[in-house]
């Protein structure tokens, strides 16, 4: 979690591990946001963020402070300065919660943070969206596409993020690196994603195209306006990077090949009649996309939705695995193993349809 889940987000006071004393927080803050005044309360949201994530309130406003864990950390793990990095420069491009301050003095709370506006909105984990109205969802929809196209054609070295990951073979490095995290965490053979992943590895497409990706672009992961059908922020940017933008949109395609009863983060509406729910087709969102792009169509289609289902293949088989680990009769774990079993079936049947 990023900004906030939901016009009423579940609040406690800081756990025993991530408290600290906010007397130095605020009069810290007071010296470099502007506007920041005291008094002001400080609670934490209650989920299973990596990163901790508190609700400052002060007199006249709301902020989001996310900081490190305490202890040591991986290099590679919780890097909160990339999160506030690709925000502050997508401000104006794509909606995004606003950025204030990011804090490298770890004297102040113990660890590097960075303070953000608070959102009030609504988070629709339903991909359906069954409380809104056909026009609604229709209209929600048709912005989640414009909303990634954007972010593709952004010019990222205009907005000072060239380093902001390697710019070439992203493809073929994720499949490697899913593959070597799936072998290390699989509890049986599958032979349906052995087959996608050979066929995989030996497809790459030879185009090189090279953009931001957020990496889990989702409608789960966008803010929507209170009361209206407006999205008002991009939430969650943990796995941003530079990458192929057509993997980035297939991921977000993902519904259109999944069934409603698939489960948490993966529930999609292959099936539905999409038009009696004001929701468009993929043909519809791409021919939204490819507007937005400037492209004249998607070649290797099939390729790029096999390859987001095979990544989400091997994500859900590393948390079945973990869980086994700590609880072998974790009845939510078994769902996560039956995920990974649908979404190779469903990834090896695109790319070999035909």
């Amino acid at each position: 979690m990023s900004e906030a889940r939901s016009s009423s987000p579940l609040l406690i006071e800081p756990l025993p591990a991530h408290r600290f004393e906010t007397a130095p927080l605020y009069d810290y803050l007071a010296a470099h946001v502007a506007g920041f005044e005291k008094p002001a309360r400080l609670r934490q949201f209650q989920g299973g963020q990596s990163n901790p994530t508190f609700l400052i309130e002060t007199p006249g406003r709301k902020y989001v402070l996310r900081k490190k864990p305490p202890g040591k950390l991986l290099p590679s793990a919780h890097q909160i300065d990339r999160e506030y990095r690709i925000q502050k420069a997508l401000e104006g491009v794509i909606p995004v919660a606003k950025m204030h301050h990011y804090c490298t003095d770890v004297s102040i709370i113990g660890t590097e943070f960075y303070v953000m506006d608070f959102l009030e909105g609504r988070v629709f984990s339903d991909v359906m969206m069954s409380e809104l109205t056909p026009e609604e969802r229709g209209a929600i929809q048709a912005q989640l596409f414009q909303t990634i196209g954007a972010l593709h054609a952004a010019e990222f070295a205009a907005l000072g993020l060239a380093d902001y990951g390697k710019p070439t073979d992203y493809i073929a490095r994720q499949i490697d690196r899913w593959k070597r995290q799936y072998e290390a965490s699989k509890t049986e053979d599958l032979p349906a994603m052995t087959a996608l992943i050979s066929w995989l590895e030996s497809h790459i497409p030879a185009e090189q195209i090279t953009s931001i990706v957020h990496g889990d672009f989702r409608l789960g992961n966008m803010m929507i306006h209170p009361t209206e059908p407006r999205i008002i922020a991009v939430l969650d940017w943990e796995l941003s990077t530079l990458g192929h933008p057509l993997a980035d949109l297939a991921y977000c395609c993902m519904p259109y090949h999944m069934p409603l009863d698939a489960g948490p983060a993966y529930a999609g509406y292959a099936g539905t009649d999409l038009a009696a729910h004001g929701l468009k087709s993929e043909q519809e969102v791409l021919a939204l996309y490819c507007q937005q792009t400037h492209r004249t169509g998607i070649e290797n289609w099939p390729f790029y939705l096999g390859f987001s289902l095979f990544r989400s293949a091997a994500i859900a088989e590393g948390v079945y695995a973990r869980a086994l680990a700590g609880n072998a009769a974790d009845q939510r774990a078994s769902k996560f193993h039956e995920m990974t079993i649908l979404a190779s079936r469903v990834g090896h049947d695109i790319v070999h349809a035909g």
